[in-house]
């Protein structure tokens, strides 16, 4: 196995209790060693996130919710690949979190995580798939945040367990275990006995050298029984098992996605017909596939929608047509140029590019000339720029306009920074250790930039009123010196910039993949 940087895990909750019900983010930064938490702006655009260290060589891997000591507010929990443990982050209900509480989990290299109420106590509980361990290993919650100490089940010698669900497969309103075995190619149900503990496991194939990554368990053939749908990594397949009723299950059929390796699994109506289709990435390929189910258990053949890029560093996720379909734009950092994959009733159709510097970073969109409609901003890491590419309203933009920013610009967030009702534009300049701020004079266009220095290797921004004066400042994560600066703003479009000593790495990236319709 490998096991690349950047992010691996992304969920979606209501962090800040908007009444609107916004949907923010937050991301597994594997790579960098911490969580970042994305607030919804309500328009398709998002805050610049909010970094929270995990611990040196903690190597997140995946990221789930739930309400830990039931006061309301949706905590995080994430499985810490390189320290062997969970990190559990209470939510202050403003989007906001406290300091991680540790859990250890032995040496297990947890590498997924699930919650769920598995022993029916109304207490959220915390089950995690240990890759180091051969096995599972499940933390009963008591309802304030604190958890018992682990009850581990075995998965088999060399299973290596990448992915655990939970799903009452038997309809006896008591939560079962599904777990896929990487290393042995099977998958292991635990069949819950009412009182917290589970039956011995039952084993179901999943074909020679299948090496199953992910499943996810849903009604695919309308008999009110769970099916299971797996994503077959070494034999570039799905895999459909129908739940028979029994505690048993029909073999599996699959689904073939020629050369491409199916990395994660999802379900949702793709073409808007009430039956549950399935929706699969690929590792190794870029591309993605979606299989149409018929509602009998059956799928289709599954259609890949192609990009031409082997290395997006930045996508975002917003219905740019406003047809009520999602689409995806990604920022494509082999290509140079910005592709637009658009949602209609049975997928996404083939993209469309926009070109922009090279090697552009990162992006955002927001709506920068008052039209309402959504544009877009791209930070070009090689040109030294920024491309500004304003939206049309139709799913097309404009050719895109140049502004000059520091060297090597890393991450772009957008603010009013002097309150004039017009998008400001922040650039993190990673190559001359400076960020670069340009006034929006609401018509597209922008004023020249304005540089504050930083500490060494800027890399991370995030975008709030620190001080409580109703203006916007600045924080900007250095990982160079293992410092942030804060940039106090006067509401006038500059800045008073103070230095916080940290005593952690704050070594972060700016990359997200979204698929949710936020508007």
């Amino acid at each position: 196995m490998e096991y690349h940087y950047g992010p691996r895990s992304v969920a979606v909750g209501n962090f800040n209790n908007d009444n609107d019900k916004r949907l923010d983010l937050v991301v597994a930064n594997h790579a960098v060693d911490s969580i970042s938490v994305f607030l919804d702006y309500n328009d398709g655009s998002f805050a610049s996130h909010i970094a929270y260290p995990t611990g040196s060589y903690s190597a997140p891997y995946m990221v789930a919710l739930g309400d830990f000591n039931n006061n309301d507010q949706i905590d995080i929990a994430v499985a810490y690949f390189g320290t062997n443990s969970i990190g559990i982050f209470v939510e202050f209900g403003n989007g906001s979190f406290a300091n991680e509480t540790i859990i250890s989990t032995g040496s297990s290299h947890p590498i997924w995580i699930h919650i769920a109420d598995l022993n029916n106590d109304t207490h959220i509980d915390i089950v995690t798939a240990n890759y180091g361990t051969d096995s599972i290993s499940i933390f009963y919650g008591y309802g304030n945040g604190r958890f018992s100490n682990s009850i581990i089940y075995s998965t088999g010698y060399d299973s290596s367990p990448f992915s655990v669900i939970s799903g009452d497969l038997n309809n006896d309103n008591h939560l079962d275990l599904i777990i896929a075995n990487y290393g042995t190619n099977n998958i292991d149900i635990l069949l819950a006995n009412g009182n917290g503990d589970f039956l011995p496991q039952m084993i179901l194939s999943t074909g020679i050298d299948s090496h199953p990554y992910s499943i996810i368990v849903e009604h695919f053939n309308g008999d009110l029984l769970l099916d299971i749908a797996v994503a077959n990594y070494g034999t570039n397949n799905v895999g459909i098992l129908l739940n028979n009723g029994n505690n048993t299950f029909g073999s599996q059929s699959t689904y073939s996605l020629n050369t491409s390796s199916p990395y994660s699994i999802s379900v949702g109506d793709i073409n808007k017909d009430n039956r549950v289709d399935l929706v699969v990435t690929n590792k190794g390929i870029n591309n993605i596939g979606v299989l149409l189910g018929f509602g009998n258990g059956i799928f289709s053949k599954p259609t890949m929608y192609q990009t031409d890029s082997s290395s997006s560093t930045s996508v975002v996720i917003a219905d740019f047509n406003k047809d009520n379909f999602l689409d995806i734009i990604i920022s494509s950092n082999d290509t140079n140029n910005m592709a637009i994959l658009f949602g209609y009733d049975e997928g996404f159709q083939s993209e469309k590019t926009y070109p922009t510097g090279r090697t552009p970073q990162s992006v955002v969109v927001g709506d920068f000339n008052n039209d309402a409609r959504l544009d877009i901003v791209v930070v070009n890491g090689d040109d030294n720029t920024t491309s500004v590419l304003l939206g049309y309203g139709d799913g097309s933009f404009a050719n895109q306009t140049i502004r000059s920013t520091g060297h090597n610009p890393k991450l772009v967030a957008v603010g009013d920074f002097n309150n004039d009702t017009q998008l400001d534009i922040v650039v993190v300049n990673e190559g001359d250790n400076t960020i670069s701020v340009l006034l929006g004079y609401g018509n597209g266009s922008f004023a020249n930039q304005m540089k504050y220095v930083t500490g060494s290797s800027p890399n991370c921004v995030a975008v709030g009123d620190f001080n409580n004066d109703t203006r916007l400042d600045i924080v900007v994560a250095e990982w160079g010196q293992k410092t942030a600066s804060v940039f106090l703003g006067y509401g006038n479009g500059s800045f008073e910039c103070l230095v916080i000593r940290t005593n952690t790495t704050l070594w972060a990236y700016f990359v997200a993949v979204v698929l949710q319709n936020f508007h």
